[in-house]
């Protein structure tokens, strides 16, 4: 699987592409011309665009008088345009902190801006001057926007209606509407990515970028924030443009060239993606010892993750550089973003894979995932999972396993209280065929958890009777959450080791 967006926390990004690069631009590449003026170096070329015609014509960029019902529209070429000739649209205040799209032009990209202000929002001005650029032009139909604070509300104004046809957005401080945060689902199903840069004390971090941050990974997107220490609304940007160019390249590349689904993954499968919201605390000396707090793909690993139907929804987390033998994870229960263990199979080459339940039973139904273990195991999936649950979730793998010995390499729990809906019998009083079948357990409990004399300790007892194997980790000072282990090495070390 490949390994989308990690970067290192020495350096932020440096990128290697390799075969042909797949062009977004729907005819071949036409100049422009006309009066041309310096931007930074580069050529800049205005239009007048008349709003009630749509039409665009060349403008005088020293006469920056507009005619009315005329708005004023603007492109910067590069010294040689880059494959696919990628673009970004800057979404409001043009020439404010404009180190990254001069880093870009230097990358071989264009960017382009149209007038917009407290009035003038996206509406089919946008739509005729991204026609404008993309039909008569050749320039990629994927832009990537660049929105500070209303640039980047308009930003996602502009996204949300068109999702299939954005690269990247990068917003900056970014404010926005209660409508924008409802639409993002669009942009997580194209798979946009997000980088989202904004002060500690900036008024709008809590009331926007943190909702798109927070909704946008329900949807199973991307996005990753970059939140500076001590800085409010200004000044916006880094001074050292290297993290957002480095972005918005990496992003067009990859739209340029989706990766294919999965056979295991089934008919019609969507695509997301899982990640750790852990947060990192780094430094950036290029800007002043700028200390910033990372968290999202860009700074963590990042895993494909499927969304498959076989009857039930199933969830299909994918490590970015599978094992040999294709071991994975047959859990029950949502993949929260803190699963330690969990994160710690992916960077180790499992699979995790998240059971059907339906919505009109009380949980799990032995026919259905027995289905679902077909349908793996004859894609080339180890015929022996490991069987992982926490509290509640436990008593529901454990039964399926003792149902199916023969096919469980081992059973990892957490806080676990062995309980199921799917027989009557209990699985503490059905333990027998694991003994029999020599498959161990691996708990870890807290020793303030409720559950732990009434099922680890209980488990512990039951099955060292019956001649199997148990190891049990307590936790000290820990209560029924978090159910995950501080340190992963012992439950990945005990999980590899058991695998055919």
């Amino acid at each position: 699987m490949k390994h989308r967006y990690l970067i290192p926390a020495a350096i932020l990004f440096v990128a290697i592409f390799c075969g042909p690069q797949k062009t977004m631009a729907a005819d071949a590449y036409t100049p422009f011309e006309g009066a041309k003026a310096d931007w930074h170096g580069f050529d800049r070329y205005d239009f007048l665009l008349d709003e009630s015609s749509m039409e665009i014509k060349p403008a005088d960029a020293n006469n920056q008088v507009n005619p009315p019902g005329q708005r004023r529209c603007i492109v910067v070429v590069p010294k040689t345009p880059a494959p696919g000739n990628p673009w970004s649209w800057r979404g409001c205040y043009w020439d404010h902190q404009p180190q990254t799209e001069i880093e870009l032009l230097k990358r071989g990209f264009h960017i382009a801006y149209i007038t917009a202000d407290a009035s003038l929002k996206p509406d089919k001005k946008w739509d005729a001057w991204h026609a404008f650029l993309t039909d008569k032009h050749g320039l990629s139909k994927k832009p990537a926007f660049i929105g500070m604070s209303r640039g980047g509300e308009y930003a996602y104004r502009w996204a949300t209606t068109h999702p299939d046809e954005v690269s990247c957005i990068y917003a900056d401080n970014p404010g926005g509407k209660s409508i924008n945060l409802a639409d993002l689902e669009g942009l997580a199903k194209n798979d946009v990515p997000l980088l989202h840069v904004c002060g500690s004390i900036d008024p709008l971090l809590g009331k926007y970028s943190a909702g798109f941050e927070s909704i946008y990974h329900q949807f199973g997107g991307r996005i990753s924030v970059m939140i500076k220490d001590g800085y409010a609304h200004h000044p916006h940007s880094l001074s050292d443009p290297a993290p957002m160019a480095d972005f918005i390249e990496q992003s067009v590349k990859e739209m340029a060239n989706p990766p294919s689904m999965p056979d295991f993954a089934g008919d019609h499968p969507g695509r997301g993606y899982y990640y750790s919201l852990e947060n990192s605390y780094r430094d950036f000396p290029k800007d002043g010892d700028t200390w910033i707090t990372c968290r999202g793909p860009l700074f963590t690993p990042c895993y494909e993750q499927y969304q498959a139907s076989f009857g039930l929804p199933v969830i299909i987390t994918a490590p970015n550089k599978e094992a040999p033998g294709r071991p994975w994870v047959y859990r029950a229960g949502f993949l929260d973003r803190d699963a330690l263990a969990d994160q710690a199979l992916l960077a180790a080459g499992f699979y995790i894979v998240v059971g059907p339940v339906g919505y009109n039973e009380d949980g799990p139904l032995m026919d259905n995932w027995n289905k679902l273990y077909q349908q793996l195991a004859s894609h080339g999936f180890s015929k022996k999972p490991v069987l992982e649950g926490a509290g509640g979730a436990a008593g529901e793998v454990t039964n399926w396993a003792i149902a199916n010995p023969d096919k469980v390499s081992c059973i990892y729990c957490e806080n676990p209280v062995f309980h199921t809906h799917m027989n009557k019998v209990q699985p503490m009083d059905n333990l027998q065929p694991l003994a029999t079948a020599g498959v161990p357990f691996f708990c870890v409990s807290g020793a303030l958890d409720p559950a732990l004399a009434a099922n680890t300790r209980a488990l512990e007892r039951k099955y060292q009777a019956l001649g199997g194997k148990v190891t049990v980790i307590i936790q000290d000072g820990i209560g029924h959450y978090p159910t995950g282990p501080k340190d992963t090495k012992p439950v990945v070390a005990f999980m590899v080791s058991h695998q055919p």
